[in-house]
């Protein structure tokens, strides 16, 4: 859209022209098709966002109908008979062919009389209001009447233009006509503002779009609305002067659900247009990127019923809205042999999430980004921290386990929290790491420790080696903290209230050795041993 016009000058106000003869140069002829008996002209019925939007389908459903209707009808039967020749017309009809405008010759012999306010005609199947227009200023507010006027005049005192609309559509209109020569709506309730948002859009007034969207945006917000706003017609939602109200009511889903486990049976209801204005959020907080595959997966089979439905929708829609490379790799081998996605697909987001997790931390940064539209390399708020784990089989089953917080996060902990690892597996069985901030018992000070865990309950016992290191910034090496070995049994956890043997203040001081750019590198080496290893000590 020309940038000239999408911007108004506050002090534009012509409202004392709207339909007066004095300083008109044009009659606007509207005519107004009846929709079926059954529809609502204007949706002053409507109580709520959700009324106007189930009563908008209806409308669209019954005038689909009706049109099938007339299209028996000649068209001379909606012009009183009096159709110019073909080559005196200027047709435009908009992207959505809804609308339909035409420049007529004035009748013969003198024009039809106005009084100020507007005039009406009524026809067999057709209502028509005329009033008078500045050209000029409908021209210089819209793209669509600067066309309509500038194309195929061929006679000074051609002064009619005729548009053709749906009844339904009669009150935004004039509410339309009116913001352009004034700035200003009568109406403020939201589904008004609605109506006259979609107007403009039809009929291109980005400045009537935008204040639509200003004012849609000072009303408060719920699911039903948010929703609306999100499935508005491509035309509208994607238009510049609407982008603020879709983006707000992205905002307001992310912000209701971001603890998605209260609410799944809601989110399993919403749409799709619902569920990726919540996958896009960094701060949805679940307990990993695991959980949001299986709650995707969830809703596209309750959603899709048809596997070639779904995959079509996750392919096209969701799979790019899942953060596959902070998925664990025992996710990643399912997402691979499964069919919920087409292989090509699924071995692609499968490859790109494992040579992400390779890259080093400043190529993971910079990959975070250039992707500034999907996000799939931003880590969200999860419940659990993602790790990076090395498996060895032999000689015997071993892991390396890399835990990265941030200073921040390490911040949070005072003075007695603690965080969690994302599982990873060993011989078989689940473990995580868990960092503390804790009491040190003998000085009586808070400190940071670090503890590993095992999944599993149960009387399976078992013993595993193991070492935990931190990266210091000394040399950027690991330096090995503690060695030990335990015999697990299910639900324990073994590991050092005091891992660095300093207090939290020295820990977290700007000079602490072991933030590297803000971020603490940890290190567990796991090590199974076999019984006859375990008696040679």
């Amino acid at each position: 859209m020309d940038p000239s016009f999408s911007r108004a000058s506050a002090d534009q106000n012509f409202e004392f022209a709207f339909n007066s003869s004095n300083f008109s140069d044009r009659v606007l002829r509207i005519e107004i098709i009846p929709g079926p008996a059954e529809g609502k002209a204007e949706g002053d019925d409507c109580a709520s966002i959700s009324d106007w939007a189930r009563q908008r389908k209806r409308r669209r459903e019954d005038m689909k109908k009706y049109k099938d209707g007339l299209a028996v009808y000649n068209r001379s039967h909606f012009l009183d008979g009096n159709l110019p020749d073909t080559e005196d017309i200027v047709s435009y009809e908009n992207n959505d062919g809804e609308a339909e405008a035409m420049i007529e010759e004035s009748p013969s012999g003198h024009e039809r009389s106005l009084s100020n306010e507007s005039s009406w005609e009524v026809d067999s199947l057709l209502k028509v209001k005329s009033i008078y227009i500045s050209s000029a200023i409908l021209a210089a507010k819209s793209p669509f009447f600067y066309k309509l006027f500038s194309n195929g005049m061929r006679e000074s005192d051609q002064r009619h233009a005729t548009l053709r609309i749906n009844e339904s559509e009669e009150a935004a209109l004039m509410e339309l006509l009116s913001f352009m020569y004034s700035g200003k709506l009568s109406s403020l309730s939201a589904t008004a503002l609605l109506d006259v948002l979609l107007a403009a859009d039809k009929f291109e007034v980005a400045s009537c779009m935008r204040h639509c969207s200003q004012m849609l945006r000072t009303l408060p917000m719920t699911t039903d609305s948010a929703l609306l706003f999100l499935e508005l017609p491509s035309s509208v939602s994607m238009a510049s002067a609407v982008q603020p109200l879709t983006d707000a009511a992205k905002e307001f889903l992310a912000n209701k659900y971001r603890d998605i486990s209260k609410f799944q049976d809601e989110v399993m209801n919403l749409p799709l247009a619902g569920i990726e204005a919540i996958l896009i959020s960094d701060d949805l907080q679940v307990a990993s990127e695991d959980a949001v595959y299986d709650l995707v997966l969830k809703w596209a089979r309750a959603q899709y019923p048809k596997l070639e439905d779904r995959r079509e929708i996750l392919g096209s829609r969701l799979g790019r809205l899942i953060r596959f490379p902070f998925m664990t790799c025992r996710k990643l081998r399912k997402v691979l042999a499964g069919n919920e996605l087409d292989h090509e697909t699924a071995a692609k987001a499968v490859m790109d999430a494992l040579f992400f997790k390779s890259e080093t931390l400043h190529r993971q940064r910079a990959l975070a980004l250039e992707d500034v539209i999907n996000r799939r390399f931003v880590e969200r708020a999860y419940k659990y921290r993602p790790v990076k784990v090395v498996e060895f089989d032999q000689p015997h089953p071993q892991c390396i386990v890399y835990l990265d917080l941030n200073r921040e996060e390490c911040a949070n902990l005072f003075p007695s929290g603690r965080v969690y690892s994302q599982a990873f597996h060993l011989g078989g069985h689940g473990f995580f790491l868990s960092a503390h901030c804790n009491m040190d018992q003998q000085a009586s000070f808070h400190c940071f420790g670090l503890f590993l865990g095992m999944q599993e309950k149960g009387s399976v016992s078992f013993t595993v080696d193991y070492e935990f290191a931190a990266r210091v910034n000394l040399t950027g090496e690991f330096v090995s903290k503690y060695k030990g070995y335990y015999t697990f049994t299910g639900g324990k956890a073994v590991g050092y209230r005091n891992l660095f043997a300093i207090s939290w203040t020295a820990f977290m001081a700007e000079d602490s050795q072991y933030f590297m750019n803000d971020i603490l590198h940890l290190r567990a080496e796991l090590t199974i041993k076999q019984p006859q290893q375990l008696l040679q000590r």
